[in-house]
């Protein structure tokens, strides 16, 4: 929990991961291009204080993560969305057993998501299934961009795709996060493009589709389509340390989202560890949107308490204090778009 002047504020990391990058686990010269790049992230959007020698960024561990988030990041629940990239590593990037099991250890804390890919067919499906009685998944994070072979990503809307979202949906696999915002090294950009969301959005009515760094390069298109797809939200990984090094572009992106998408369906993430949530929430906590940019309406207290973590808990039924909620809960989406229609 955070509190400043007198409000307290529910903190719902909704996007952490726990990495692996040392030379020992990198496949080939894509592990180092990938985690180089996330490192280049990390130090030019950070604070100089803030900024990690690069030798513990290749690996930091759960004692780490949980000292950073919970200890010192004020935050009272996170989320593990991870990704694979096999073809870059030998063992996986994300650490499915070590965050698994921090989130057994830590229930109250840690809910993990996991991965699939769609081009792994039927095989895949059957894993699929396996892991969400492993894993007891409310969701996934989806990596479109990832290199199989020869192909360098893939689509959404592909047969196969919707082949995975279809078990999603039987399996009770309600909130599909997707990576769809700047590239990292060497993937490509245009796997990362948003123009797929709009398609699944409307084809699969009761899934909730997060998609992280929200589009980011590609904001526009992606209001234009969240703002006709109720089950559609946007995750400000990425978004969120532009408010140290270029804060009215963080206004920009913030007012945009307010106005197309309303504040129930914004979702705070620090992206752990590429930076850590102290220092965003004690900025955002205290951030208002520039007076001269007058076409954004103003942040409140309230509708940041809803981004910092009431949006991704009434999402995950993640039980909040009564003390901590605001007087007008998160709305459900698709019931005002009902009771509008």
């Amino acid at each position: 929990m955070y509190s400043k002047d007198g409000e307290k504020y529910f903190i719902l990391d909704a996007h952490v991961a726990l990495w692996d990058a040392r030379p020992e686990n990198q496949r080939n010269i894509h592990g180092k291009q990938f985690i180089d790049c996330f490192y280049d992230y990390h130090r030019n959007l950070s604070p100089e204080s803030e900024v990690w020698p690069y030798e513990d960024y290749l690996y930091y561990g759960g004692e780490k993560l949980m000292k950073d988030l919970f200890t010192d990041g004020y935050v009272d629940h996170a989320i593990f969305q991870p990704a694979a990239l096999p073809a870059f590593y030998n063992n996986n990037f994300g650490q499915t057993d070590e965050a698994f099991a921090l989130t057994q250890k830590h229930p109250d804390k840690l809910t993990y998501n996991h991965c699939w890919d769609p081009r792994f067919g039927e095989d895949g499906l059957k894993q699929l299934r396996e892991d969400a009685k492993r894993f007891n998944l409310k969701g996934a994070k989806l990596y479109t961009a990832e290199w199989f072979g020869d192909s360098r990503g893939w689509k959404l809307d592909d047969k196969w795709s919707y082949r995975y979202l279809e078990a999603a949906q039987e399996l009770g696999i309600k909130n599909i996060h997707i990576h769809k915002g700047p590239t990292i090294r060497p993937l490509d950009r245009d796997a990362f493009d948003v123009a797929d969301v709009d398609k699944v959005a409307t084809d699969f009515t009761d899934l909730n589709f997060v998609i992280e760094h929200c589009g980011l390069p590609r904001l526009e298109d992606f209001c234009w389509i969240a703002t006709q797809e109720p089950n559609v939200h946007a995750g400000l990984a990425v978004a969120m340390p532009f408010i140290h090094t270029r804060p009215r572009y963080f206004a920009q992106i913030i007012g945009e989202l307010l106005y197309w998408l309303d504040e129930n369906r914004i979702q705070f993430s620090s992206d752990y560890a590429i930076w850590t949530p102290k220092w965003l929430v004690e900025k955002f906590v205290d951030f208002q949107i520039p007076e001269d940019m007058t076409e954004y309406a103003p942040l409140t207290t309230d509708i940041k308490k809803k981004i910092l973590g009431l949006n991704a808990a009434a999402m995950y039924d993640i039980p909040v204090p009564a003390e901590l909620q605001v007087k007008n809960p998160p709305a459900d989406a698709k019931a005002e778009a009902a009771a509008v229609a």
